[in-house]
């Protein structure tokens, strides 16, 4: 990776897996987009589509403005999130719909929390990138709709959604373990507690507490989609 930079490791962690993750959302929603049943469907999520590389071009160039090479930093992220998404490929309209909310709904709860354990810049800049696009509402009120017409649906969306949690932890967890400087972060750990010898081991318990309390939010997703727990 490019030298020269002041940003901490952890934080340039933070924004190589946060664009990554921008900018897969962005080619995810544009398929969506091309397979939604209505021109609105259609506009709505082309605009949320749009929304994610502006999301993607600020973190690219915040990472190139801290003499970081883009595509360096976002480089250890790719395997991890694309076996995420080959594992949880959805089957239909409804669930890539289902997967955006969920999985992009634990991961801004993820990069919100981490972003308060980072420089007041990074914070703000990732506070930024996750502020609310109006995709929730859009995507909780059609999940409600298609329930209404067909009931039957609630059930294996239902499953659906806790498959696309258990495997989006395991991921993170997957991640922590391959970029113990992020997870120093996660942990909320000085610098100096990095020389610790058990500090890894420590790191890695403090994550799996952060994972576990972010699941919290979860239930409140499934209810606003009308889905159940």
């Amino acid at each position: 990776m490019t030298t020269g930079h002041t940003a901490p490791p952890g934080v340039i962690d933070l924004l190589g897996l946060l664009a990554y993750a921008e900018l897969g959302s962005f080619f995810r929603l544009a398929d969506d987009a091309g397979l939604a049943p209505s021109l609105r469907s259609k506009g709505q999520l082309a605009a949320l589509a749009a929304t994610e590389q502006a999301h993607y071009q600020a973190l690219h160039d915040r990472l190139g403005e801290l003499g970081v090479d883009p595509e360096e930093a976002m480089e250890p992220f790719v395997a991890p999130l694309d076996l995420w998404h080959e594992r949880t490929e959805p089957q239909s309209w409804l669930e890539s719909l289902v997967k955006t909310y969920v999985g992009d709904g634990i991961a801004g709860d993820f990069y919100r929390k981490v972003a308060e354990l980072a420089d007041e810049e990074t914070r703000i800049l990732v506070e930024g990138v996750m502020a609310e696009t109006g995709r929730a509402e859009f995507v909780a009120e059609t999940v409600r709709a298609a329930l209404v017409e067909d009931p039957k649906l609630a059930g294996r969306l239902s499953l659906w959604a806790r498959r696309l949690v258990g495997e989006a932890l395991s991921q993170a967890q997957a991640v922590a373990v391959s970029r113990p400087e992020l997870a120093t972060l996660l942990a909320g750990k000085a610098p100096e507690a990095r020389e610790s010898s058990d500090a890894g081991i420590g790191d890695l318990a403090a994550v799996s507490r952060m994972f576990a309390s972010l699941t919290d939010r979860h239930a409140g997703r499934l209810k606003a989609m009308g889905l159940a727990e």
